[in-house]
């Protein structure tokens, strides 16, 4: 299993709807990519390491698929519909990564 994480940068001053982006946003992503999406998750960054510290990141999802190219196959054919839909709850630039998942919790792997 892999997980694909995508991660918005904790910047001062940027717009980032987290509302849009739980109810709609990967609602969309999920039904675009239909079964190759197994489940995903979205957090909201809360506090960094260090007491006061801010979050590094505002905002997050990860997305769970068999393979990466199981993650091709449902994201690809749907790639510019959902990067056209991140105008409407982001002006930040996202930072991504592709993991292998080598333990999980229950049901994942």
């Amino acid at each position: 299993m892999i997980k694909v994480s995508v991660m918005y940068p904790n910047t001062p001053g940027a717009r980032f709807d987290h509302d849009y982006y739980r109810d709609k946003h990967m609602p969309l992503v999920k039904s675009l990519m239909g079964d190759y999406c197994r489940f995903y998750t979205v957090d909201k960054g809360l506090s960094g390491g260090a007491p006061g510290a801010p979050a590094t990141y505002v905002g997050m999802c990860h997305i769970f698929c068999e393979s990466l190219e199981a993650f091709q196959a449902g994201f690809g054919p749907h790639a510019r519909e959902i990067l056209a839909d991140v105008a409407n709850y982001t002006d930040l630039q996202p930072m991504m990564q592709i993991s292998e998942v080598v333990v999980g919790f229950p049901g994942a792997n």
